[in-house]
């Protein structure tokens, strides 16, 4: 699959391919690949190699030692890196709260914050989802009281993805019980090592716990970690959202995927034959890959015309994009078949011997495709999508 590149960007793409052969480690390309559980020392080590060759940032503009890329050069290096087996970057830090300390962040947060999140000195974790306001998210019931120089903080967040190794959470708090829902929200910045704050796991089908409940018993919060005005912390919120759902897209995601799948309809035999060889597999592996060439054209429509600042369109490439990462998952369990349900979750560490017939593992089939159940789910399900498009895109 490929675009009408212009000679610079297929040079572009080459030099992307070539470092990320070169410089991935091993070891994390045969997780990644295996679909094998990482641990925070993989990311990290990433995250390093990229920064050590300047490209810690690939999205965020120089002036924020940033790369300055366009957008192509963007999905270039996403789809690239993705393809080598490489992690996917993490999206707390460098798209979620430092699009938002960009624009909305003081320069004291600016200057402190910003450069720590390219080589993860700080780890950062999303502070949104309670027990009770999930979709709903403006009618969370974490309250942040004032005390001095301080906010106290009390309440409950859920679902909060490896806050396990979180040194810091960007959190919605309720500042101000009595007005509107959406305008007595503020967002803070919360040292994770701060007294009262407790991580909880959640455990998942896998047997891991990439997600957590997090627990914030009286924790003082300085002022100065507030992030702009009281109370406006639903602007920021949203505007965040906007580069999330772009994020969950997942396009880079979607070609390995796409690559996978079509090694394992490759290598896998029924009646003595390739799955690939029959003429329906064969068009149904077509379909995903014209799905996934129409949401990379979007991707880039969307990307050309709004910039760093997603708007409505968001939606719909999250939703796209969503979808087409369960209908990979899905075909990949079909064709693992009998082979994707003996799931033993000690197969998601390194150390696991293979079951299947590569890199592909049909014995984590099964794993995958529960856990891709969830892409329609976090960042804003697919109904509150459909409502924003109506809404804001449609004027329904």
């Amino acid at each position: 699959m490929d675009l009408s590149w212009t000679p610079e960007e297929r040079s572009f793409r080459e030099t992307v391919r070539a470092f990320a052969q070169e410089k991935l480690p091993g070891d994390i390309r045969d997780k990644v690949l295996r679909h094998q559980r990482l641990e925070r020392d993989d990311y990290i080590r990433w995250h390093r190699i990229l920064d050590d060759q300047g490209w810690g940032a690939p999205t965020w503009p120089k002036e924020f030692g940033g790369t300055g890329w366009n957008p192509i050069q963007r999905l270039i290096f996403e789809v690239e890196c993705f393809k080598a087996g490489a992690p996917r970057l993490l999206p707390f830090g460098l798209s979620m709260i430092g699009p938002v300390l960009m624009k909305y962040g003081s320069p004291e947060q600016q200057q402190r914050l910003l450069p720590r999140i390219i080589r993860v000195d700080d780890w950062w974790c999303q502070g949104y989802s309670e027990p009770g306001s999930g979709s709903d998210l403006a009618s969370l019931k974490t309250r942040a009281e004032l005390d001095g120089d301080h906010y106290v903080v009390n309440g409950q967040k859920t679902w909060t993805t490896l806050a396990q190794y979180a040194d810091w959470m960007f959190c919605l708090v309720r500042t101000d019980p009595d007005a509107k829902a959406q305008r007595g929200i503020s967002m803070l910045l919360i040292d994770m090592r701060t007294p009262g704050v407790s991580v909880r796991p959640i455990r998942t089908l896998d047997g891991g716990h990439d997600v957590n409940e997090v627990w914030l018993e009286n924790v003082r919060v300085p002022v100065a970690n507030r992030v702009g005005e009281a109370g406006q912390g639903w602007t920021y919120a949203k505007y965040l959202l906007g580069h999330e759902r772009t994020g969950i897209a997942g396009l880079g995601h979607c070609h390995r995927e796409l690559g996978i799948l079509k090694d394992l309809a490759a290598r896998t035999q029924r009646r003595g034959r390739p799955i690939l060889d029959d003429s329906r597999m064969r068009d149904r592996i077509s379909r995903i890959e014209v799905d996934i060439m129409a949401l990379e054209m979007l991707l880039l429509r969307v990307a050309a015309a709004r910039g760093d600042a997603p708007g409505p369109e968001a939606s719909v490439l999250k939703i796209r994009g969503s979808e087409i990462q369960q209908d990979l998952a899905m075909l990949q369990m079909e064709i693992a078949g009998p082979d994707a349900w003996p799931y033993d979750p000690d197969w998601m560490h390194a150390d696991a011997a293979f079951h299947g017939p590569g890199p592909d593992m049909t014995a984590a089939a099964g794993a995958g495709y529960a856990d891709m159940r969830k892409t329609t789910i976090y960042g804003g399900t697919t109904e509150v999508q459909k409502g924003i498009i109506a809404r804001m895109m449609l004027g329904l």
